[in-house]
């Protein structure tokens, strides 16, 4: 069976990434997104490790995952599985801060039928009917299955694990190694490594490379090259981006890109 996906955005839904799959050999390696991962799917079966727990959602089921929490995806059956996904930032969710989900599989057919109403309609290039559903679905998302959930481990907040984070972010193209890092953050390398894990759920060679996504993404968005990104986020050319960037994105960066320039042009 065909794999196929389609990535686009859509002006009524601001800073929302919409996407479109099938897929039945693709593997999501272990990420985290900034944004809301939200979608249902229409197809198959989805598996996927989430909160070190692993996790199957079938036909007509929701996949509800937070921002900054660690994850996979693959197919769950032979034949794979299809599904329409969303990537809200939080505040598109709830302007009263991120809202926890407990389950991140959630049984709910009005709610999958209204999620693929906004889809259907941001295909379709129906403005209002886009806008007016996407805040009906977070309305109702929120308030039929949110629910009071524990931070981040304490870990999270360590000092040495922040100053590990920030390191990261400012030196993309050459990261220091393990050993650097945790004397650049007055740590030792098993210490901080255990700490790491627990408060991003990736050790810190993965972490960086969603961070390399990240910023791949920003760029593309913004019109750079492919290659020249790849260069610039750290990676070794652009068949090295090209990978990492489906493995997290679920698209190649040429077909993120197009997504982004037909946004900019509405």
């Amino acid at each position: 069976m065909k794999e196929q996906a389609r990535f686009w955005r859509h002006p009524a839904l601001p800073r929302v990434d919409l996407l479109h799959a099938r897929y039945v050999t693709h593997r999501y390696t272990r990420h985290t997104h900034e944004e809301f991962a939200i979608g249902v799917i229409v197809g198959g079966v989805e598996e996927f490790a989430c909160r070190g727990s692993t996790y199957r959602a079938g036909t007509g089921q929701l996949v509800v995952v937070s921002p900054e929490y660690e994850h996979t995806g693959h197919a769950g059956v032979p034949e794979g599985w299809a599904y329409r996904m969303m990537y809200p930032p939080a505040e598109t969710i709830s302007e009263r801060g991120t809202p926890y989900f407990a389950d991140p599989v959630i049984e709910d057919p009005a709610l999958a039928r209204l999620l693929l109403s906004t889809h259907a309609a941001a295909e379709h290039g129906d403005d209002l009917a886009a806008s007016t559903l996407m805040r009906t679905f977070a309305a109702e998302l929120v308030s039929r299955h949110a629910s009071p959930g524990p931070p981040r481990e304490a870990a999270a907040g360590s000092q040495e694990v922040r100053q590990a984070v920030e390191l990261l972010h400012e030196r993309l193209v050459e990261p220091p190694s393990l050993e650097g890092l945790a004397e650049a953050v007055r740590s030792a390398p098993f210490p901080l490594l255990r700490a790491f894990k627990a408060a991003t759920g990736l050790p810190p060679h993965a972490y960086l490379t969603t961070l390399r996504v990240r910023e791949a993404r920003r760029l593309l968005a913004a019109g750079m090259p492919a290659a020249r990104v790849a260069t610039e986020v750290g990676f070794t050319d652009q068949a090295h981006l090209t990978r990492h960037f489906k493995r997290i994105v679920g698209v190649p960066p040429a077909a993120y890109q197009r997504a982004a320039g037909t946004y900019k042009t509405h």
